[in-house]
Parts: C-alpha cells; structure tokens; sequence
C-alpha cells in the first residue's frame, strides 16, 4: 500500500476510477440498491372479477381502463403465422412492425414478402427492430424494402456514447395493420416459431391477435418507440383511427387495460401489474413464462396465494431453454415454491416461450413480459391484461393442454438433486438482476 501512495498523482486517480467502475460493476450485477420498496402490500385486493381490482389496478399504472374490442388466441406459429400474413396483406394504409428478434430463414422471407408487396402498393411500411435482438435481419431483404419505400429503424445500435443503455432493450411485441388488427405475444420472426411445437426446432409459443380498440393500445406501444428512435410522431386516422370498430373475429372482450413499460421510468409498472393479479386470485392461478426469476415481492405473494389455498401452477421449460442460467437461476427458487404448495411443471417437447397467465379463469395477461427482473426493469415492454372469460376459458384450456406435455417437479425427488446441480444455481442466481 505505500508503493501505491508513492505513485505520481495520475497513477492514483486512475486506480481509483478503476476501482469505483469495478464497484459499479458488482453493484449493479448483484444488488437492487434501493430500485424496489422493501415490502409490498395493498390496503385492499378484491377478486379480479369485481371493478374495484380493474380501478385499482389501472390507476396504480397509469394505464386507462377500456372497454371492447376483440381478442384471439393463437397457438404456435402453424396459427399465428398465417394470421399475421392475412393480415399484412390486407392492409389498406399502414404496416408498424415492431418485434425483438428476426433471423433469416423461411419464415423471414415470408413477412418480407409480404411486406414488399404492400410497400410496393403504396401502404406506408414501418419497421423497428431492436438493435441486439435483431442484428440478424438479413441486410439485402432490409435494403430492398427501403428501396420500395418502407422505413426501417433499430433500436439502440451499440454505438458510442449509448453504450452504458446498451443493455436497456427493446423487447415489445406490436404488429399493427391500419391502426386497427394487432398481434401482441412472444414470438418474433424466426424458424423455430413455425411449426406447431412439434419438435426441438420449433418452440411452444403464443400470441393473440385483436382488434378494435386493443389494436389502438397496440399501436401506441409502437409509436412510442418509432418517435424516440425516428424522431416521426405517428398521426392521424392510418395510424389512429377515429372509429374503433373490430372486425369481428375473436371474443368480445368486456375490459383490458393495455400497459407498456420503460426502464427510464422508475415506476416499473409490470411489478404492480404481477403482483396485483397473484394477490387477487381466490381459486386459480396459473403462469407460463420461457424466463422465471421472480424477485421477493413477487415469490412471496405467489407463496401466500397458495397457503391460503389458491391452486398454484407454474409452467416453466425444462433443459431446452435457449438461455442455461436463465432456468439454472430459476432452479433455485423451486424449494422455497414447493414447500409452500406451489406446483410447478416443466414443459418437455420443445422450448416453452409463451408468456401467459390467466387468474380464476376470467383475468389473463399477455404479451412480452417475461416473469424475471430484466423484463420488469431494464427491458421495453408492453402487456394486454384481459378482464373477459370466454377469453380466460380459452388460456386455461391451452394451460392445462400444455401440463399433459410437461414433467411435475416433486419436492421430495427435486431435494435429491446432486451438488453440482445446486453450485450452478447459486452461481447464476447471483446475476438475477441482470436476467
């Protein structure tokens, strides 16, 4: 330490700018530091089903309740594929297309396709991927939808000057055709989205399609984006149209409350949004997440649900999640669920990425939305809570369809899980927070 001391000045201050970023660094690896309250709590949960929860839960976000429009759910991508395709076709005014990931391959030529063709006939084509999740994007298929007229943009390209927000990604999902039919969910533009989950190339996944005023959410989640990255504040009735008419496929939805989120806000308004929704179930309450990394506030309001009763049931994937220590940090959560009655499964064909939960069969919420910390702090993203049975009915059918393809994880077997298996979950549950 005195040879330290005994360095010229601009040795000392460079050591301790190296040691300050290397604190920063283990704080924000490792620690919350004060980005959440110490305790989580309401005055009151009534059951979803009563307007009090919908008041309350739309106030706590600053989101508007509403009432109307449509919703569709569509299982994996031989459904919801197509769908989009009609829908891109159809499109009279305007295509905003806004998804995280897009890899070349089959199911890339076929929305460039489609989206060339529209470009093509004078609809106004708009693209915004994100700059990490979609550098895969196939550069001469871009330039050629440029050069028929559509704009294409990335979100926060690693760049100098924007690298400490690198890790601050665009992860929403809005496809919006004239401002009235969207598909919000989990999948993007990939091949392993084709299919119907049929092996380990093609994943498990959802999406709904809306319309009416759901579709008009949709496209605010877009245009946000679209004006901060592009600096084109989208208006008018091709984008926003004056009527909110559905179209008449899908379930009438009775309310929803359309919610998207931000890391420069300190809010983090999923928090609320999950944990509102796991505290007021009476009877049911079932998850499905690709990326399940609950924080405390959310695993002891999940554990509470199901000592007062509550049949708690969480879907997870099982070694053919995409991400390791994603699951291996989620692996060590399970015997504190466990032991206080949370039943969890995990799904066995292929990688589970659908991001769903339905509560007593009439509140479901969909969307982007992983269960973890990056999607409720650091990540953009956008969800759809549904107020609607008939659509609720339709999550808990495709849940419990879902459980006959997954493997239950048994407390009494998973405490018989080998050392190794426990130092990998303690190592990645120490990076929660950047997960």
């Amino acid at each position: 330490m005195n040879v330290l001391w005994q360095q010229p000045w601009w040795v000392l201050v460079f050591f301790v700018i190296g040691v300050a970023g290397i604190a920063t660094a283990i704080v924000s690896l490792f620690f919350a530091l004060g980005r959440r309250p110490p305790k989580m709590v309401a005055t009151e949960v009534p059951p979803v089903t009563s307007a009090n929860f919908l008041e309350c839960l739309a106030g706590t976000v600053n989101a508007p309740l509403q009432k109307g429009g449509r919703a569709t759910l569509l299982n994996n991508g031989d459904e919801f594929y197509p769908a989009m395709l009609d829908a891109i076709r159809s499109a009279e005014q305007s295509i905003n297309f806004m998804v995280y990931i897009w890899e070349p391959g089959e199911a890339s030529d076929q929305m460039f396709d489609a989206l060339l063709e529209r470009a093509r006939a004078g609809v106004e084509v708009r693209m915004l991927l994100d700059g990490l999740g979609g550098r895969q994007a196939p550069d001469d298929r871009v330039e050629e939808l440029r050069s028929a007229g559509g704009k294409v943009r990335y979100f926060r390209l690693l760049r100098i000057g924007k690298l400490m927000r690198f890790h601050k990604r665009n992860h929403r999902r809005a496809i919006v055709i004239d401002g009235r039919v969207g598909f919000t969910g989990g999948a993007a533009v990939a091949d392993k989205w084709l299919g119907n989950a049929e092996d380990p190339d093609h994943w498990r996944e959802s999406m709904v399609r809306v319309s009416g005023c759901l579709a008009t959410n949709l496209q605010s989640a877009f245009a946000e984006v679209w004006t901060a990255t592009q600096g084109e504040i989208l208006a008018g009735p091709a984008f926003f149209p004056v009527e909110h008419e559905p179209d008449g496929e899908g379930e009438e939805i009775s309310h929803h409350v359309h919610v998207i989120s931000s890391p420069s806000a300190e809010a983090h308004p999923l928090r609320p949004v999950f944990w509102l929704s796991f505290r007021a179930a009476r009877e049911r309450l079932y998850i499905t997440s690709p990326y399940f990394v609950p924080d405390k506030h959310l695993r002891a309001v999940i554990e509470e649900r199901a000592r007062a009763g509550v049949d708690v049931r969480i879907l997870l994937p099982n070694e053919k999640n995409d991400v390791g220590p994603v699951r291996w940090a989620s692996h060590s959560y399970y015997e504190e669920l466990l032991k206080e009655g949370v039943r969890i499964w995990e799904y066995q064909p292929t990688m589970m990425h659908a991001k769903q939960m339905v509560v007593d069969g009439a509140w479901s919420v969909v969307g982007s939305a992983n269960m973890d910390v990056r999607s409720k702090e650091l990540n953009l993203e956008n969800v759809l809570g549904i107020l609607d049975r008939r659509f609720g009915k339709q999550l808990e059918s495709t849940f419990l369809a879902d459980l006959e393809r997954a493997t239950e994880i048994r407390l009494d077997e998973w405490r018989q899980r080998g050392i190794g298996h426990r130092v990998l979950e303690r190592v990645a549950v120490l990076f929660a927070e950047q997960m």
